[in-house]
């Protein structure tokens, strides 16, 4: 005996919903509650962030309510070089070198206290004759970290 009753409530109950959705879409909402919130209103993080590099008097563009603008000003001499932290490539450690240069570590490690020829040492026959070549490298050594000091700012005195 309901079943049929329930039946047809269920039929007709879409068809009001729908029919007071469309006269809510057709009314505009009260003039007062249409206004924008700011994003510190709202208390939620902002849809975007831009990162802006600026260079000479360019001005910092404005934020907008979804959007926040952050600016950087760069030195004018500074504007087409790659920024210091790129630079020079980062050291690589031991444990991740390749073994190239870890058979070269063993081999000059090996050559020095096994007395052999060019590797300046007073033990075994020849081994002052690398003396020389030993100081040639250094002296490139230190030339070359007193250039790239030069580039990044600071000035050392060479050690003599």
């Amino acid at each position: 005996m309901f079943r049929p009753l329930i039946t047809v409530a269920l039929a007709v109950l879409p068809a009001a919903a729908l029919a007071a959705q469309a006269t809510q879409q057709a009314s505009p909402p009260p003039a007062e509650t249409v206004h924008q919130e700011t994003q510190a209103e709202t208390g939620k993080p902002p849809h975007r962030i831009r990162s802006v590099t600026l260079t000479g008097n360019e001005k910092c563009p404005p934020s907008t309510s979804d959007e926040v603008v952050v600016c950087n000003h760069l030195d004018p001499n500074e504007q087409f070089r790659v920024p210091k932290e790129l630079r020079r490539p980062p050291e690589v450690p031991a444990k991740n070198q390749s073994w190239v240069n870890r058979a070269q570590t063993v081999d000059e490690v090996g050559r020095t206290a096994g007395g052999l020829p060019d590797t300046c040492s007073a033990v075994g026959s020849g081994g002052q004759t690398g003396c020389a070549q030993m100081n040639a490298r250094q002296w490139y050594l230190e030339r070359q970290a007193i250039k790239r000091a030069q580039q990044e700012g600071a000035s050392p005195q060479p050690q003599d």
